[in-house]
Order: structure tokens, then C-alpha cells, then sequence
């Protein structure tokens, strides 16, 4: 028996249970992820239709987020904060159609999105996001840094909404130092 032929196989064999296993982990990693983010927007829009009978505001103030806080915590735990409740309501409201959130976008991802209160520049970073596939970290720097609205100076509104339905596209790679400032 050739003892190199069979660590050669050996390692072969552990080299595809590595991969098999990670890629399975990504997979599960995704598949919570996109079931986490529907329930979040159903129970966005069982609250809407509840506190607010479908209209953006709620009539009475904010005691139904701060009953089921308590509720819900009590009976499942963490995850079900205040703040939470109000932004999965947000989540609903700012994106009436579940079909409209892309499946790459992690419910931190959404957070984040969701404290952009303008809707272009909201679209403009979501759309990045994906394009980019760009972390949370990464979204909150490309934030914080106004990606958008440097994108923005000297472009007209067709020019800023074809950005935030296509993305930010760079066709020539000289371009990536310029916009970096390299």
C-alpha cells in the first residue's frame, strides 16, 4: 500500500468535507437570515394593520409597541425590545412589499437602511449594497462617508435615480482611483 497515495486521498477527502461542510453553513447562515427578515415583516404588518388600521401613523401613541415588548419578551426573550417592535413596524411600513427587499440583505443590513429617511438615497445604498455585496460595516462607512451625496454633486435627477435603481457601475477601471482618491 502506497502511503503517500493514501494521505494524497486523505487529504482530497478532507479538503471536500471543508467545503462541503462551510458551504452548508453559508447556505443555513442565508436561509435563517431570509426567513428571520418575512417574519419580521409580517409581524411589521400585523402591527400596522393593528395599532394603525393600514395608515402610516398610529392614532394613540406608542403603548401597543411597549405592551407587546413586555408580551413577547416574556415569552421568548431577547429580540423583542421596544426599539425592535418599532423597527420592524418601520420595516413594514417603508417596504409595503416583501418582494421589493432583496434576499442578499441581512435584517442589519435593513436597520441600517431604514435610518435613511430619504427613499432615493435609501434606494441608492440598498441597491449598492447588493451590487457591492457590501457588509453592515461597510454600509455604515459608505454612510457616513455620503457616498450619495458626493456621487450626487454635479449629477441631474435622471442621472441620480438611474444610480439608484442600476447602482453605481464603474465601466473603466482608471475611474476606481479616482472615486477612491487614490
Amino acid at each position: 500500500m502506497d502511503i503517500q497515495n493514501t494521505e494524497s486521498k486523505y487529504e482530497n477527502l478532507l479538503g471536500t468535507i471543508c467545503e462541503v461542510y462551510e458551504n452548508g453553513k453559508v447556505r443555513a447562515f442565508s436561509a435563517v437570515n431570509t426567513e428571520l427578515v418575512k417574519t419580521y415583516w409580517e409581524i411589521g404588518k400585523y402591527i400596522v394593520e393593528f395599532e394603525q388600521n393600514g395608515a402610516k401613523k398610529a392614532e394613540y401613541g406608542k403603548g401597543l409597541l411597549e405592551q407587546l415588548s413586555r408580551d413577547l419578551s416574556i415569552k421568548y426573550g431577547k429580540g423583542f425590545s421596544r426599539s425592535n417592535l418599532f423597527q420592524i413596524r418601520s420595516f413594514y411600513v417603508t417596504y409595503p412589499k416583501i418582494q421589493t427587499v432583496s434576499g442578499k440583505l441581512s435584517w442589519s443590513h435593513i436597520v441600517e437602511l431604514l435610518k435613511i429617511g430619504d427613499d432615493f438615497e435609501r434606494e441608492f445604498y440598498e441597491k449598492q449594497t447588493v451590487l457591492e455585496n457590501w457588509s453592515v460595516r461597510e454600509l455604515q462607512r459608505q454612510k457616513e462617508s455620503g457616498l450619495f451625496l458626493r456621487l450626487g454633486i454635479g449629477k441631474d435627477k435622471e442621472e441620480i435615480l438611474s444610480l439608484c435603481k442600476n447602482g453605481q457601475i464603474i465601466e473603466n477601471p482608471k475611474k476606481i482611483h479616482t472615486s477612491l482618491n487614490f
